[in-house]
């Protein structure tokens, strides 16, 4: 049971850092930044982002220390929440389609070894 919580939250951190560089690279292309500024987003929304973003951080440490069912659990409803975050909340940049390719890939992944969880 330990490799496996092992494995998820070394999944989640891998997540974690892909969605920040998909970030960080996205601010790169040109336009980026101008649009961002010029949007007037509400608070609500800067939470709801928040929110969602702070999903791959916390099951770094709740992958951790949940027990088996608890895991188990957190784990299909964190990466199906994430997948439906990281597939409609970009855009269609090469280098967005790269990021979130990967990251989808590493949700199956963790799905597949959540089903197989004893």
């Amino acid at each position: 049971m330990e490799d496996i919580k092992v494995r998820f939250s070394t999944l989640w951190i891998f997540v974690m850092f892909n969605m920040v560089f998909t970030d960080i690279i996205g601010f790169l292309n040109p336009g980026a930044l101008e649009e961002m500024i010029a949007m007037k987003t509400s608070q609500t929304v800067l939470l709801a982002f928040s929110i969602l973003l702070e999903i791959p951080i916390a099951m770094i440490v709740l992958s951790r220390i949940l027990r088996h069912k608890a895991n188990r659990l957190a784990n299909i409803i964190a990466g199906v929440t994430t997948i439906l975050f990281v597939m409609g909340g970009g855009n269609t940049s090469a280098s967005y389609l790269f990021f979130a390719t990967i990251e989808v890939t590493l949700y199956g992944d963790d799905y597949f070894a959540c089903v197989e969880m004893d």
